[in-house]
């Protein structure tokens, strides 16, 4: 076993999954929720970047409805961009389980 040959891989993979990162940051996914009245805008890497809501959802009478599709619209998007995550850096990990969700 060759200590050094394997701490050039494990760097050259971190390296990798630092790029794949970068570029997640630039990917976008798009969750919509009450039949797309609510849209809701997030990176590759989970940030929500937008909502979007259709002002006939906006009743005073009923802010609870309107919160709940805010929550609804950003969890999917969340977990949209969590799947895209995982899809990327297994990628670059190779399936290696463990390694995609480490952040390298």
């Amino acid at each position: 076993m060759n200590i050094a040959k394997m701490m050039k891989q494990a760097q050259q993979m971190q390296a990798k999954m630092q790029s794949a990162q970068a570029d997640l940051a630039q990917k976008t996914v798009e969750a919509t929720a009450g039949g797309g009245k609510v849209t809701v805008t997030a990176n590759g890497g989970g940030d929500v970047l937008s909502v979007k809501i259709d002002p006939s959802v906006v009743d005073p009478e009923d802010v609870e409805m309107l919160e709940d599709l805010v929550l609804s619209g950003v969890k999917q998007a969340q977990d949209q961009a969590k799947a895209l995550m995982q899809t990327e850096m297994e990628k670059v990990t190779g399936g290696i389980p463990g390694l995609s969700g480490l952040g390298l």
